[in-house]
């Protein structure tokens, strides 16, 4: 007899708990409102862009730029073989960055000749990569 009220209170525990489970389920997680900042879950999302501050003074994004349009200028050169159409990097002027596999620059970048582009560039710091996804033309209003 001892033996069959282990397995069963085993079994209404775990009744229990699944019942308990069922209703949480169905309501808002407790701690919902403390991780997206009060207001469910219409706070900031876990891989969303978001904008770097204080660009021209951040190193990281300044450099970012001049790779984007060197390898622009060399992608350029082995299609066409012109060096004519050569850009020449001024600064970016706004950035947002984005955890994906990696992190995601876009960026705004201005050339020598107030031309203005639109970057994205992947960093992989555990491989010591980066990869230009993306140069064109940017849509200025």
């Amino acid at each position: 007899m001892a033996r069959l009220i282990g397995p069963c209170a085993l079994l209404v525990l775990l009744v229990a708990c699944s019942a308990l489970a069922a209703s949480a389920a169905r309501e808002e997680p407790s701690g919902a409102r403390q991780l997206w900042g009060g207001d469910g879950w219409r706070g900031r999302k876990v891989g969303a862009r978001t904008e770097v501050r204080d660009v021209e003074e951040n190193r990281e994004v300044q450099d970012l730029g001049r790779y984007s349009v060197a390898e622009h200028n060399r992608r350029q050169r082995e299609e066409e073989g012109d060096v004519r159409g050569r850009l020449e990097f001024d600064r970016v002027v706004s950035a947002q960055r984005q955890v994906v596999a990696g992190i995601k620059y876009y960026l705004r970048v201005a050339a020598a000749d107030d031309r203005v582009f639109d970057a994205e560039v992947v960093v992989k710091p555990w491989l010591q990569s980066r990869a230009l996804l993306r140069f064109a033309p940017a849509d200025v209003e």
